[in-house]
């Protein structure tokens, strides 16, 4: 990196040190570590990677892995990836039943 691109990342402040940094916060910072983090991470960028992944629904099995694809570039870039998961709607095994009415209105709230 030359000095110029030293300069600006020294200058650019991440969202994430208001939870990362400072004595008040030494709480958060050791339940990053129980995920893995080490002291260089805190450094980095944290990026959330929302995956809707779920074996009940066979259209989102192969989000597994394509969220494992996801934080794995996101490392390879220099950042920090947590993977999280959301609720994922499946009209197919709610047919037949009562279930069937709340599908799409979820989707909504969702």
């Amino acid at each position: 990196m030359g000095q110029d691109q030293d300069t600006q990342k020294q200058a650019f402040e991440f969202r994430s040190k208001t939870s990362t940094h400072g004595r008040n916060m030494a709480g958060a910072r050791a339940l990053w570590r129980a995920t893995g983090m080490k002291d260089g991470d805190f450094e980095k960028p944290i990026i959330a990677v929302a995956n809707s992944f779920t074996q009940f629904v066979p259209g989102h099995v192969h989000l597994k892995d394509l969220g494992q694809l996801v934080c794995r570039e996101i490392e390879k870039a220099g950042g920090v990836a947590k993977e999280f998961n959301t609720i994922a709607v499946d009209d197919g095994i709610a047919m037949g039943h009562d279930g069937m009415l709340y599908s799409l209105p979820s989707r909504e709230v969702i």
